[in-house]
């Protein structure tokens, strides 16, 4: 098991980051990867998951610990796998998750892709109880690019939408929130956070 990874940012692209370990590069997939673009070339530490099946390997990384607990916890769901795991997570407010949980909100946990009145009873079942011991550390956002052309606002949108795909979101639930989003001036994750948390209302 892989502990985790420090080392520099090399890539970021909507499904993963590329972690430099010393001339090693680790393709690391994590709930929301434009979270570390204004790390690029910087020193980070990952938390990392390793999903081991018949036909992939993979590691799955994460900003703390207690994030990584809680994608350990769904992927022990039945019918929530990886993909769906960061997904979920992608919103950046595990303690609203948890909520949904311990208050058995099943019409808030099918808001997530992947999750229908099944799964999200069987989250229910599965975790009510259980998740009291994982308190996410909060951890401060990014500050939006500084002032400059439009273009480059344009530029973090157009990644947003490629990463909200990337998390299982369709083309028709991802332009309702479109028109909102283009009256901002935010970085991709700020736009991919600002996206889940409008689907998700």
């Amino acid at each position: 098991m892989i502990e985790f990874v420090r080392g520099y940012v090399d890539y970021v692209c909507p499904e993963y980051i590329v972690i430099d370990n010393n001339g090693v590069g680790y393709q690391i997939f994590t709930p929301n990867p434009f979270s570390f673009q204004e790390n690029r070339d910087t020193i980070v530490t990952v938390y990392t998951y390793q999903y081991v099946r018949e036909d992939l390997i993979a590691l799955y990384g994460f900003r703390t610990r207690e994030e990584r607990m809680l994608f350990a916890k769904l992927l022990q769901v039945s019918g929530i796998g990886p993909k769906g795991g960061l997904a979920i997570l992608a919103v950046g407010q595990p303690e609203q998750l948890i909520e949904a949980i311990e208050q058995e909100n099943e019409a808030f946990l099918c808001k997530f892709p992947g999750v229908g009145k099944k799964t999200a009873r069987q989250m229910i079942l599965d975790l009510k109880g259980k998740l009291a011991a994982i308190a996410p550390t909060p951890r401060a956002g990014l500050a939006p690019h500084q002032e400059g052309a439009e273009s480059l606002y344009a530029a973090a949108l157009e990644e947003a939408i490629e990463a909200l795909k990337a998390l299982g979101y369709g083309e028709r639930e991802i332009q309702k929130v479109i028109p909102a989003l283009r009256k901002e001036s935010l970085s991709t994750e700020q736009y991919v956070k600002r996206a889940l948390q409008q689907l998700l209302k």
